[in-house]
């Protein structure tokens, strides 16, 4: 049946108007309150990275963002909160690591890691370091492994988490190393470095945080984790360049917002994120504190979330780690 041509002009023109009012909606937006969501509890690394973004987006918007912390499980508490929340542009969830580790560490997670989220942007980067104990006979990688080769078992990664990224890049050094040293769970980070700092444990990975008790003479920085060197740490190397080709891991930070977020609130949310991660302040704040600054575009950081999101699946099943 023929449609009269001036029911399609007509429909035409409401597909136009819809349009002109979504381009304008995204114009506006926000006109209230913004929450974000930290699956982590105050304090931390990522709490940190929620708040001085927030604080400079409440700036520009002229509207508050709320930080919600929604520790447990893992981050998966606070990622279910921002997956079933509203898909307009006013929940946004901050991610880090964890976020693509617990797709294969939990067998059953209330929402799919893939599909419930829209990446936004990555934020910044920062670098692991793989700290030792001043009392190991090792002072970089190459002797590192020759140690623990000779001594299978007699040296010890501390970490704080089953299932976290620090876990796992001890789990990565072995595999890639094809040494055997022993991993010693703790409640967190600072039993970790508790423990280390004492001799308990020789090795850990751990963040930038730490590099105070490096120039206090309390730990040595055999390397760092990242493809490169870090800024901070120009005359350490990389442990990819120190005999373990191939291994690469960095800490990283994230927004996404609830899957069906409209396309125009989402590229609005990764303009103005860069920009506020690019000012003046923040990036100097960010420098200081050893990040360095991404800001991708949605493509870029929909790659990379995929890349982390294959890489610790084969590391997680090849070692047969699991958070249930």
């Amino acid at each position: 049946m023929n449609i009269p041509s001036f029911i399609r002009g007509r429909q035409w023109l409401a597909f136009v108007l819809c349009l002109f009012a979504l381009s304008a909606w995204a114009q506006e937006y926000p006109v209230k309150p913004v929450r974000s969501i930290v699956g982590f509890p105050p304090g931390g690394a990522v709490d940190l990275n929620a708040r001085m973004l927030g604080q400079e987006l409440s700036k520009l918007w002229g509207q508050p963002v709320v930080i919600e912390n929604k520790g447990g499980a893992g981050s998966t508490i606070g990622a279910a909160s921002a997956a079933q929340a509203a898909p307009d542009g006013y929940t946004y969830l901050v991610v880090s690591p964890a976020h693509a580790i617990n797709a294969s560490l939990y067998k059953k997670l209330p929402y799919d890691t893939e599909t419930a989220f829209v990446p936004v942007t990555q934020l910044v980067s920062s670098p692991l370091v793989l700290y030792a104990h001043p009392s190991l006979p090792a002072n970089n990688v190459r002797e590192l492994i020759a140690l623990a080769k000779a001594t299978p078992r007699a040296l010890n990664f501390g970490f704080g988490g089953n299932g976290t990224s620090v876990h796992l890049a001890s789990v990565l050094f072995n595999q890639l190393a094809g040494t055997d040293i022993v991993y010693v769970p703790f409640q967190g980070g600072g039993p970790t470095l508790v423990a280390i700092l004492s001799g308990q444990v020789q090795l850990m990975f751990g963040g930038i945080e730490y590099l105070n008790h490096v120039q206090a003479g309390k730990l040595k920085a055999l390397a760092v984790t990242t493809t490169r060197r870090a800024p901070m740490l120009p005359n350490v190397p990389t442990v990819a360049e120190s005999g373990v080709p191939g291994f690469a891991v960095e800490a990283w930070y994230g927004i996404y917002l609830p899957a069906g977020s409209p396309p125009a609130i989402v590229s609005k949310l990764n303009r103005d994120i860069v920009r506020a991660i690019n000012s003046p302040e923040v990036s100097r704040r960010y420098a200081e504190l050893g990040f360095v600054v991404v800001g991708s575009t949605q493509e870029q950081f929909s790659a990379f979330t995929r890349s982390e999101i294959d890489k610790w699946r084969a590391v997680v099943r090849s070692a047969n780690i699991t958070a249930d």
